[in-house]
């Protein structure tokens, strides 16, 4: 059975409320949850950004949920203490966390001063990370000379079981590359038939057989509200690579103030006030053969969404599949009747 779980999103919401939110989500039934791990948010508009590591200590203490979150290793924040931050969490909550290792953006990454580098670099840079950390993870101490430098680097609290470690991608060529040392594959809501392309691809280079899916919605109890909750929040989130990993905040906000299509908005999320319409659109993108599918609401507020969602669709999503129909003949008078 799919696990459905919530997405915690730290660029939109405080960290004190988004406490409060994940713990409302698991009281409503939500499986699991992930968080993002953000220095800047995506606009001006959303407006926060608290500290993925810390947030997570309290989200697991106070909550039965497991968690993941993902992270870019390598500039901002250097392997080594990504790795002893994984392994704490690990060992405080053995089995309940996992992380996704990515590239990550210059938003994010460009207040260490250093250059951005291109994308081939920084997906070199990232493989070494993963290396280390792994390592790490596994107990071993460890010196390396690359795209990052790691001195006779030890974390003590070795984590069992290891927490896995998940490759990101939005593109089939980043999923192929993922597939030679990730526990797993994690991408967002596109058109069905790229995530099947990257699912195939993904099964042919031999990745583990474990896959996550990141759905962005917004729903509200009328049309015009969950629009309007989905052009304010989500209208700086609708653009591809090279755009979405080279621009700053202030980017984002000044190329939008230009204006978006509500059109362009309505292909990066799911926007809907029929709930029957988006957990029908919901378990399509779980068929083709996730394990995990986190539901991100774009909106601020999640009251209402965890709510709604808690007593009207998973419980829909979680449903057995019916068997398919056979007909049979009855035994009795009427025989000619048939049943399923």
């Amino acid at each position: 059975m799919t696990v459905y779980g919530f997405h915690a999103s730290h660029e939109q919401i405080s960290p004190r409320q988004l406490l409060a939110d994940v713990q409302l989500a698991e009281q409503a039934g939500f499986q699991a949850a992930m968080c993002s791990d953000h220095l800047e948010p995506w606009s001006a508009r959303q407006g926060h950004s608290g500290l993925a590591w810390s947030w997570l200590g309290a989200a697991l203490a106070t909550t039965d949920l497991t968690f993941g979150t993902v992270n870019a290793p390598g500039q901002r924040y250097h392997p080594a203490i990504i790795a002893q931050g994984i392994a704490t969490l690990g060992q405080m909550f053995p089995g309940r966390f996992w992380t996704a290792l990515g590239t990550g953006q210059y938003a994010n990454e460009h207040v260490t001063g250093q250059g951005w580098p291109r994308k081939e670099v920084r997906q070199q840079r990232l493989e070494e990370c993963v290396e280390v950390i792994s390592r790490l993870l596994h107990g071993e101490t460890v010196s390396h000379d690359g795209l990052v430098t790691v001195d006779q680097a030890t974390v003590w609290e070795v984590p069992d079981p290891k927490p896995k470690l998940i490759a990101p991608a939005i593109s089939v060529q980043t999923a192929v590359r993922g597939a030679r040392w990730a526990d797993g594959f994690a991408t967002v809501n596109q058109p069905p038939e790229k995530l099947r392309e990257m699912l195939s691809a993904w099964e042919d280079a031999g990745g583990a057989p474990h896959r996550i899916l990141q759905v962005h919605l917004s729903w509200a109890p009328t049309e015009g509200e969950a629009q309007a909750i989905a052009y304010d929040q989500w209208r700086s989130n609708v653009f591809t690579s090279p755009a979405n990993t080279d621009l700053r905040v202030a980017d984002y906000d000044a190329i939008t103030e230009q204006g978006i299509p509500a059109e362009r908005v309505a292909g990066a999320a799911l926007i809907s006030s029929d709930l029957a319409k988006l957990t029908e659109q919901i378990q399509s993108f779980a068929d083709l053969g996730f394990d995990e599918v986190y539901l991100h609401h774009i909106g601020q507020e999640q009251r209402g969404f965890i709510e709604a969602f808690g007593e009207k669709v998973l419980p829909q999503l979680r449903r057995p599949p019916r068997k398919p129909c056979t007909s049979r003949p009855r035994t009795s008078r009427r025989s000619k009747e048939r049943a399923c």
